[in-house]
């Protein structure tokens, strides 16, 4: 009896083993024909599934007999379904063509270098913040973009007030001045009006963010010796755009917003508006808000219009209105009494006009123009800093595609007109600059390869700086990629850049412009750089179904002639030009690993940054030396995903000499999708990291307090909650 069913359980094992089927098959771009690495095939309906190598090849094995569904798919490209019958009557490898998908695709195509190459083909380093990445940062602060910036390696966004939570972005260890911020391409955001910028751009209408770290001065002037940030804005598309989003935090915050997106033939419109609105919020019951009272109005409708498929004109308006109070928690309640505050009330108003008109299949030619009126009121007690900011920026460029060559000419022209209307004895800090620049940029593709990318600038500087007698800078630049291999390539590139002598910097606005004396810029010398910075991306499969990526950064940058705030024997501040330089060194490392839906993100940097003046050498203040980036994403595409993060900040010196503590910050996201909405709930700080838990954030009295140094948060947990709606 028992050989009987011995024989029987081996007849029984037989018969599934033959029933179980294997479907070898290789993987390719149906354009170029390439190997797709780290592709998948997966059984609909069951948890069979295998990634392809560095050949392309996969083998799916253990699919039961029968007629089944095989989703073959790759990022960027689009899904492919075959039904198919087991067993397969071919025994050779099946070959599947997958074809480039629109959405995914175009976000990685890089447009602050004004090409139309993918990030992988161009020399200048960019890093990309895609519109899923960008999804996931709203959901944890969607009245900003601090968090989209601040937690990329080698970016902090650095507190410059403990009670209105004024930040800057610092890229490299470099002061925000050095950063220029843009918004598809228009500098927005400088000079008076730079001032809350970061506090008060929403992420929500926003396609793509790319970021260039090192001097980026050929295309978008001098003043990007750090880098600079530009902020894409969605456009419309045929199948159109309705999305809206509330979202309230324990912080007593509450943030309302919408886009619209649409072409109809020839015309197209985009509209975003935004409502965000923050109570008084004192989380270390000290007395003062960590997050102020504040109430914000944003609103950016822009018009497209496609008279033929070679031209594209569109013309925008980007408007806000911001009243914001912090201070003592008693002022904000009565709005009266002899107590501590800070009030800042602004105003933006800015147009947009661009006009891109294709003269042939590979050239084209582009205009733009920005008119921009910013206005702000700082108060504090006994002290009023009141301005108008009124610049412009118009330009014209030509681009050539070729073989082996690309070119874009063109020449700009910026104004910037600023005064003050509120004077003290001190006497109007108004000036009146223009800039006048020309520029080329070539990239040369002799080989396959090798990318080399040149660039020359020139500006003509009015009123001219101390030590420009014709207020002429040139500023040249190169950079180059070596694709050693599919998996293996590198970068090098450098550049010089400069910036004109201004009174907007993170010291004056540390002190609300008091008692600071007007600059006479042409007694000023404009700051001066060069530096370059050199990189290696390495990305491989660890056995059949992880996927791994590294790049590693080496960052050097040489400013001379610095511009600091100096306090007299009269107790009035002035600016001078520091007797030194300051340098700044390091590396960043980012590495990332994916298997099926989870992926894991690590990244370090490493930032030296030293003053040199007066023959002593001291480390940058509020600048950590180390920082440590953690983020694990467990996700499924429409389904959910999980994001765990934790940061690590090290000690950070201060200006006083004495240094700060070492911290970690840690968060938890999560969202659920639906068809038409999604809900999030965000854990920000969720261990309650807070400067105050370190010692206490001010000396003296509480009605006239003398703040230290911001270098933590202050805010400490904040979590926030809400619901995102796709109604078209």
């Amino acid at each position: 009896m028992k050989k009987y069913i011995v024989v029987l359980l081996m007849l029984l094992s037989s018969t599934v083993a033959y029933s179980q089927h294997t479907l070898k098959a290789i993987i390719r771009d149906s354009e170029t024909k390439q190997p797709l690495i780290g592709a998948t095939a997966s059984v609909e309906g069951t948890t069979l599934g295998a990634s392809t190598d560095a050949a392309g090849e996969l083998e799916l094995r253990s699919i039961p007999e029968g007629r089944h569904v095989i989703r073959f798919s790759y990022i960027g490209y689009e899904d492919r379904l075959d039904t198919l019958l087991f067993p397969l009557a071919q025994t050779t490898p099946l070959i599947v063509l997958l074809a480039p998908g629109g959405e995914e695709l175009e976000e990685v195509v890089v447009t602050t270098t004004r090409s139309s190459r993918t990030i992988e083909d161009i020399p200048t380093r960019v890093e990309a913040i895609t519109l899923e990445e960008l999804g996931e940062k709203a959901n944890m602060k969607p009245g900003d973009i601090r968090m989209l910036l601040s937690e990329s390696t080698g970016i902090q966004t650095q507190q410059t007030s403990a009670t209105s939570a004024n930040a800057n972005i610092r890229i490299q260890g470099l002061d925000g001045r050095y950063t220029q911020i843009l918004q598809d391409g228009f500098p927005l955001y400088s000079g008076f009006s730079s001032g809350l910028s970061i506090m008060q751009i929403p992420p929500l209408n926003l396609y793509q963010v790319e970021v260039i770290k090192g001097s980026s001065s050929t295309l978008y002037g001098g003043g990007a010796i750090a880098g600079l940030v530009n902020l894409i804005t969605k456009k419309p598309t045929e199948e159109g755009e309705l999305s809206l989003m509330a979202n309230i935090t324990s912080a007593n915050g509450l943030d309302l917003s919408g886009f619209y997106g649409k072409r109809f033939g020839d015309f197209g419109v985009t509209v975003f508006a935004s409502r965000n609105t923050n109570q008084a919020y004192d989380p270390a019951d000290i007395g003062f808000s960590a997050i102020p009272e504040f109430e914000r109005y944003t609103a950016n409708p822009t018009v497209y219009f496609y008279p033929s498929e070679r031209t594209q004109l569109s013309l925008g308006l980007n408007a806000s209105k911001e009243e914001r109070l912090g201070g003592d928690m008693r002022y904000m309640d009565e709005k009266e009494g002899d107590l501590y505050f800070e009030q800042n009330n602004t105003e933006r108003l800015s147009t947009q006009f661009n006009l891109e008109h294709r003269l042939s299949e590979k050239a084209m030619l582009s205009v733009k123009n920005s008119l921009s009126f910013f206005n702000r009121d700082i108060a504090v007690p006994g002290y009023d800093f009141d301005g108008k900011q009124t610049a412009s920026f118009s330009e014209a460029a030509y681009s050539l595609t070729g073989e082996k060559h690309d070119w874009v000419i063109g020449a700009n022209l910026w104004t910037d007109d600023f005064s003050e209307r509120s004077a003290d004895a001190v006497g109007a800090r108004d000036y009146d600059n223009t800039i006048i620049g020309a520029f080329a940029q070539n990239t040369f593709s002799p080989v396959e390869w090798f990318v080399l990318e040149s660039g020359l600038r020139t500006d003509y500087v009015t009123p001219s700086p101390a030590n420009k007698s014709k207020g002429l800078f040139v500023l040249p630049r190169v950079s180059a990629l070596f694709k050693v291999s599919e998996r293996l390539t590198s970068r090098i590139g450098g550049g010089m850049g400069y910036k004109a002598p201004t009174i907007f910097t993170q010291e004056a606005e540390d002190i609300t412009f008091r008692n600071i004396l007007p600059l006479n810029i042409s007694q000023t010398e404009a700051e001066t750089s060069i530096g370059g910075n050199a990189d290696v991306n390495f990305n491989t499969l660890i056995g059949e179904d992880v996927t791994f990526s590294i790049n590693h950064m080496f960052f050097y940058t040489y400013l001379r002639s610095p511009l600091i705030l100096t306090l007299r024997p009269d107790n009035l501040y002035e600016f001078r030009n520091a007797n030194g330089h300051v340098d700044t060194k390091g590396v960043e490392t980012n590495m990332k690993f994916g298997y099926e839906w989870v992926k894991l993100f690590l990244g370090y940097t490493y930032t030296d940054a030293r003053q040199h003046y007066n023959g002593e050498v001291n480390d940058m203040p509020l600048t950590p030396k180390h920082r440590v980036n953690t983020v694990l994403m467990l996700e499924k595409e429409d389904n959910f995903r999980i994001g765990l993060e934790a940061y690590y900040f090290s000690p950070q010196r201060l200006t006083d000499g004495s240094s700060g503590r070492d911290y970690w910050i840690n968060g938890v996201m999560i969202e659920k999708m639906f068809e038409r909405f999604s809900l999030f709930l965000n854990f920000e700080n969720i261990f309650d990291t807070r400067q105050s838990k370190f010692g206490s954030i001010y000396s003296g009295s509480m009605r006239n307090p003398e703040f230290h140094e911001i270098y933590a948060p202050v805010d400490g947990r904040v979590i926030n909650g809400g619901i995102k709606l796709n109604l078209l």
